[in-house]
């Protein structure tokens, strides 16, 4: 067994998960026909089956998943959803079992008279019934709203966005800028669809386009298939990319990684990844900058490499070497992988960036964005996690990413394709 005690543990609570919310499911059917109950039960059981052949086979290690990114993310949102899903129906049991508990010792204080019963709703539904039901529809409803979110993967949206700046050189209004983020090509299983987004990018004719970071999900060899898609991405001044932290290769088990981390391979990798920057046609900027003059007026980007505030990301920009030789520019741009960069270092220290541009977060692929309300469990982790942020003078815009990682899915947090027009 390749897996720790702590996996077998979880596969060990995901059965207890089951036989638990199994008594739920025969409490729902308890007054219907035989042959529902049968349905119901060969249901349940049979999908139930096929999570724990999947999860022996994670534990024994009997099929790399690692190889084959997309179907591994499928498959990891398909047992973390149903078990999530479980978790609420559980909760509402759990509900009822204290009030039923409750109730019990009650009675036993004070015995209740002949005619007495436990209070039900007008429609004859128990209330003990009615837990359990609602419990079974919000999880249900849960996993229903992840299943359908497959379909919104390589659903693109463009958002356009205005920006005024005052110290912005006339010579530069107008400046139309697409910026991309986190393709994560490892995950990708629709190349035509993933075309299609492409072919979105280039339509919008963009003066300058910018991908900030995370092109595959762990190896260079992830881009093999789709290097012919993305070399089509072009603009007049050029495409211009950064690093994420998935680039460097860190969440791969590298076969010849030492106890200190290193590996050779992992090495390797990088310096791959970083040529294929180049063969794409884009200038990786790995802490530099690229000043560009129009009518004798300065603009400068700057790229650098992933700087995170929180610890378990890479840090390693280097702000000092990248903004070398742009003292004089009136006005910079920042492509920073991670936004927590901006609070962290770039607005305290370098005040004269005028707008950073950062992916990372993904909008992590869920949640609600509506006209004046904007919802995702990628609030409770980072302060800025999706669009337009200001504080002063200074910007900050992050991208909610064009690929997909993990849960292979966007609900309500759409992949998204930029357009930026300074004015």
């Amino acid at each position: 067994m390749r897996q720790g005690l702590n996996y077998w543990i979880f596969v060990l609570l995901m059965f207890m998960v089951d036989l638990y919310v199994f008594m739920g499911v025969r409490a729902v059917v308890k007054n219907t026909s035989s042959k529902t109950k049968k349905i119901t039960y060969t249901a349940y059981w049979t999908f139930s089956i096929i999570i724990y052949i999947i999860l022996i086979t994670f534990g024994l290690k009997s099929v790399h998943w690692e190889l084959v990114p997309s179907l591994r993310s499928h498959v990891i949102t398909l047992i973390m959803g149903q078990f999530f899903a479980k978790a609420i129906v559980i909760l509402f049991m759990i509900i009822d079992d204290i009030r039923r508990f409750i109730t019990w010792i009650i009675y036993r204080v004070s015995p209740p008279k002949a005619e007495s019963r436990e209070p039900g709703l007008k429609s004859g539904i128990t209330r003990s019934q009615f837990l359990t039901r609602a419990g079974m529809f919000l999880g249900g409803g849960l996993f229903a709203t992840l299943a359908y979110g497959f379909s919104n993967k390589y659903n693109y949206h463009i958002r356009r966005v205005k920006l005024h700046f005052s110290n912005l050189p006339s010579a530069w209004k107008g400046l139309k800028i697409v910026q991309i983020s986190d393709i994560h090509s490892g995950s990708f299983n629709n190349k035509q669809a993933v075309e299609k987004g492409v072919a979105m990018i280039n339509a919008q004719n963009a003066d300058i386009v910018f991908f900030t970071g995370d092109l595959v999900n762990d190896r260079a060899i992830e881009m093999q298939e789709y290097m012919g898609v993305f070399n089509k991405v072009k603009a007049p001044m050029g495409v211009y990319s950064t690093l994420g932290n998935h680039d460097y290769g860190d969440y791969f088990p590298w076969p010849d990684r030492d106890a200190n981390g290193n590996s050779a391979q992992k090495a390797a990798n990088l310096e791959q990844l970083k040529a294929i920057h180049g063969e794409l046609g884009w200038q990786l900027m790995m802490n530099e900058n690229k000043i560009f003059t129009r009518n004798g007026q300065q603009l400068a980007v700057v790229g650098i490499e992933n700087w995170s505030a929180n610890p378990r990301f890479p840090r390693k920009g280097d702000m000092p070497k990248a903004m070398a030789g742009t003292e004089q520019v009136p006005f910079k741009i920042l492509l920073s992988h991670d936004p927590t960069h901006w609070d962290a270092e770039v607005r305290p220290v370098y005040p004269s960036i005028d707008l950073m541009l950062a992916g990372h977060t993904h909008g992590m692929q869920f949640g609600i964005e509506i006209p004046y309300f904007k919802w995702s469990p990628a609030q409770y982790l980072y302060k800025q996690w999706a669009g337009l942020y200001k504080e002063k003078r200074q910007v900050l815009y992050v991208n909610r990413g064009f690929g997909f990682l993990g849960y292979p899915g966007r609900v309500g947090i759409l992949p998204e394709i930029t357009v930026i027009e300074l004015v």
